[in-house]
């Protein structure tokens, strides 16, 4: 015996996904538009499209935008709409509620894009930690693309996973 260590999982089929790999980069931001109602709680159309009008709309250039009204007020459909017209040149994902619903709406679309090719009949790790926060929700995604394709499938690394999947022989 020689004594030498070898690393059997980087010689295994073992293949690792790493939803980090894909994080599109791009600042979020959430523009509450509360303060353009009267009194925080009335839509007036004219006072409102004036607000929309006067409003720097290139801040928010290649950034990803979550549009909402932390006020209690009713507000009509085509007032998102017309936030969302102007900000449609500049921002890089528009979507109506909080940034949390803005991360899952970005990385729905980043889930649906991944290559499978190189997963294919091979047993997959989805790495489970990460410097950046990966919604919970892009973790259900890629496990659902994946399921088809792969011939098992696990949580975690190398060292320490949950299996989740076996395809049966």
């Amino acid at each position: 015996m020689s004594g030498e260590i070898i690393n059997r999982v980087a010689g295994s089929k073992l293949r690792t996904l790493d939803l980090e790999d894909f994080f599109p980069e791009g600042e979020r931001l959430l523009l509450d538009f509360s303060q353009w109602l009267f009194e925080g709680i009335v839509l007036k159309e004219k006072d409102f499209r004036e607000s929309v009008s006067k409003h720097p709309w290139d801040a928010y250039q290649d950034k990803y935008v979550a549009v909402t009204c932390s006020s209690d007020a009713i507000i009509p459909s085509w007032a998102y709409l017309l936030i969302s017209a102007e900000l449609a040149p500049y921002a890089k994902k528009i979507v109506v509620g909080d940034l949390e619903l803005l991360e899952n709406m970005i990385f729905q679309e980043v889930v649906a894009n991944i290559p499978l090719d190189s997963y294919i009949g091979s047993p997959v790790i989805i790495k489970g930690c990460s410097e950046k926060k990966i919604p919970d929700s892009a973790f259900a995604q890629i496990t659902q693309r994946l399921l088809p394709v792969v011939n098992s499938l696990m949580f975690g690394e190398a060292c320490s996973s949950v299996p989740l999947f076996k395809k049966k022989k």
